[in-house]
């Protein structure tokens, strides 16, 4: 099983390095179960830190109810975040360094200390974190044309591909996280839109479902780490010469611009 999960590993890190997708890894490879799809994300990780890439936290996927209704899941999945796809509010992003953008509006949250305990409640969460921030992020795929089920995202990072911070952070005693609203235009035109409860009823939700989730692995939040709670609307295809403003109410608004050859980060 261990030589089969470290092909899979290595064809997605070839397909991301290169930039050339790959077929659906439940047809080309077998791939069947959620657990070995993690243990594929697992060994793809070793070998992007083996060439000395840097995580500066995870990101959180399908947590939708209707997403998840729709996969036949009860619960989101999970990804990494990556120093070398980390982008701030007013960048030019080459989308030459990707190979299928789509963007969705999020809030992030960085950690003030670590979180360690797999069944601590929320307020523990809360009192760990230091501030969230408007998020943008920049889904990506190795896999042909979209064509993932949840075996091929959970494999591929949870689809992870980049993400953008903005720079207005705010307390959380300063947010009503829940009933937020946010909004994302394209070009001056709306292309999505949601609120905060529509991430698992709260972003707050999916990060404590994360929290916990990566303490029980071993692999716990720790002190400065980054965390993308997901998405308020859905994700919209990007390209370039296309500008997006994101909207979150409570926080300032984001802009970022796509090229095809604009100075990544």
């Amino acid at each position: 099983m261990s030589g089969r999960i470290d092909d899979m590993a290595t064809a997605l890190v070839d397909a991301r390095t290169e930039l050339k997708q790959i077929p659906p890894l439940r047809e080309s490879h077998g791939l069947d179960t959620v657990e070995d799809a993690y243990a594929v994300q697992d060994a793809a990780n070793k070998i992007w830190l083996g060439q000395g890439r840097r995580l500066v936290g995870r990101k959180i996927g399908l947590t939708s109810p209707a997403v998840q209704a729709q996969m036949g899941i009860d619960q989101p999945d999970y990804g990494m975040l990556w120093a070398d796809y980390f982008f701030t509010d007013g960048e030019v992003v080459d989308t030459g360094r990707f190979m299928q953008p789509k963007a969705e509006l999020e809030v992030a949250f960085v950690m003030d200390r670590g979180f360690d305990d797999p069944e601590a409640p929320m307020a523990e969460l809360i009192r760990r974190v230091a501030y969230a921030v408007p998020a943008l992020e920049v889904v990506d795929t190795a896999i042909r044309d979209w064509d993932i089920k949840l075996v091929d995202t959970v494999a591929d990072n949870a689809s992870g591909g980049g993400f953008l911070l903005g720079l207005g952070a705010r307390r959380l005693t300063d947010l009503d996280l829940r009933l937020c609203g946010g909004i994302l235009s394209c070009n001056g035109r709306v292309v999505s839109h949601g609120l905060g409860v529509d991430c698992m009823g709260s972003p707050l939700n999916a990060t404590l479902w994360l929290a916990r989730r990566m303490a029980q692995l071993g692999q716990p939040l720790a002190e400065g780490d980054i965390v993308m709670s997901g998405a308020f609307g859905p994700m919209v295809p990007v390209g370039p010469g296309e500008a997006y403003l994101a909207e979150i109410s409570g926080f300032s608004p984001i802009q970022v611009n796509f090229d095809d050859g604009g100075a990544g980060a």
